[in-house]
């Protein structure tokens, strides 16, 4: 019988050339963008990437090392100033894959925008599952973790503090491909050494990613013809609660507001939730409550369908975190019918953990529909990039559920 599993410990060779160059031509002049290819010492071999995006598809990493690139008053990243493309693996087990490089770099892509305080952001196919900050490391990786379990099993950790033993235990007992942070305590590298095929990468420059908030990027997208759509890299605008705008629109000579502004938590809720909505695929909706993600949804070709994912996963999710605290058995094997209708009516009563939770849209709401899904099951409040034609009839929904609403004047796909 062929033996599958030999195809993910295998290697891919790598043919990749050490340098790479990217030059943009005009009438003024070339401007050329420099890379180098990466790789770490395993066991006194240099390797670069273990395979691409799947076994026998091969892959390399590039820094950038040199020049840059002015458009139109633009102006991409200065050159060696190295954080994703540049981590120290302390601890390879299998060596990093393409998908191992790509969480960590959407990881931190997020927690860029959350040096305030401690932030986990748990990643899977580079999609959060949980992400969440509070006043410990322990309890902000505890709560991205139980935001959504399942899915974060096998899945890329990322801290933004120096991991302590305390968080380390906590990780440990979870499996996890990756961990990435800026530091590591003292005794945490032998908790995870217990871990064989744990991925543990240090980024020094961590301290410095607050400074990558509003710098952009060259972002290639290969079409299969070997066509290149070449952009910016997106920057969310909206940081502040200063940046948001009023939920207004005027149809037929009216004028539409939403009626009630948002708490001081809300306010919290809807930029936090803003600043994580930029690493999801879209089309998404999210729901977010207490600094902590709810419900995740992705990647759905219409908005009314993703919100609705969104929300039975909160549900679903919700019923594995009490099933597990309770009795330390996920939700889908717990087969006591008592237990599992217990558990039922809790969620149910809870809305999923939904009540008071801020929902949060990368795009317009077309119509009402997609909103009425958040606003069915107690979300409070609303943030939303605005100028659907319909935008009055969304501001109706919200005012009719009593919940509040801002816009941000920006759009916010992934693709």
């Amino acid at each position: 019988m062929q033996d599958l599993k030999k195809m993910y410990r295998a290697i891919a060779g790598d043919h990749f050339p050490s340098r790479m160059e990217i030059s943009f031509v005009d009438e003024s002049g070339r401007q050329t963008l420099f890379y180098e290819k990466a790789g770490w010492d395993i066991e006194g071999e240099v390797k670069g990437l273990r395979y691409g995006e799947n076994p026998g598809q091969e892959a390399a990493l590039y820094r950038l090392v040199n020049g840059n690139l002015v458009l139109g008053g633009a102006r991409c990243i200065a050159p060696g100033r190295f954080l994703a493309s540049d981590v120290a693996l302390l601890q390879s087990g299998k060596h990093p894959g393409k998908t191992n490089i790509t969480d960590a770099d959407n990881a931190l892509n997020i927690l860029r925008y959350f040096e305030d305080r401690p932030t986990a952001v748990i990643v899977k196919h580079n999609n959060p599952c949980g992400v969440a900050r509070a006043e410990t490391l322990a309890e902000a990786f505890n709560r991205a973790n139980m935001a959504d379990r399942v899915a974060a099993f096998g899945g890329c950790i990322a801290l933004n503090r120096p991991v302590d033993k305390i968080t380390a235990e906590t990780v440990a007992a979870q499996y996890a491909e990756v961990v990435v942070a800026p530091d590591f305590e003292e005794g945490v590298m032998d908790v995870f050494s217990r871990k064989k095929n744990l991925r543990v990468m240090a980024v020094p420059n961590m301290a410095r990613l607050a400074q990558y908030v509003g710098q952009r990027v060259v972002d290639f997208k290969s079409l299969m013809d070997g066509g290149l759509i070449v952009q910016w890299s997106f920057t969310p605008q909206s940081l502040a609660k200063e940046d948001l705008l009023p939920a207004c629109a005027t149809h037929e000579g009216k004028t539409y507001t939403v009626k009630r502004e948002p708490t001081a938590a809300q306010y919290e809720d809807m930029l936090f939730g803003w600043l994580v909505e930029s690493g999801v695929t879209s089309n998404s909706v999210i729901y977010v409550k207490d600094n902590c993600t709810v419900g995740i949804g992705t990647g759905e070709q219409d908005r009314v369908g993703v919100a609705e994912i969104a929300r039975d996963k909160a549900y679903r999710k919700l019923c594995d975190r009490y099933s597990w605290e309770a009795w330390k058995i996920p939700y889908n094997d717990l087969t006591d019918p008592g237990r599992r209708a217990e558990i039922q009516a809790r969620v149910a009563a809870e809305k999923g953990g939904l009540i008071g939770s801020t929902m949060v849209s990368d795009a317009f709401f077309p119509f009402p529909d997609g909103v009425n899904v958040g606003l069915t099951e107690g979300v409070a409040a609303v943030i939303q990039p605005g100028g659907s034609l319909n935008d009055h009839l969304v501001i109706d929904a919200v005012n009719a559920a009593g919940a509040a609403m801002k816009f941000t004047g920006q759009r916010s796909f992934k693709h």
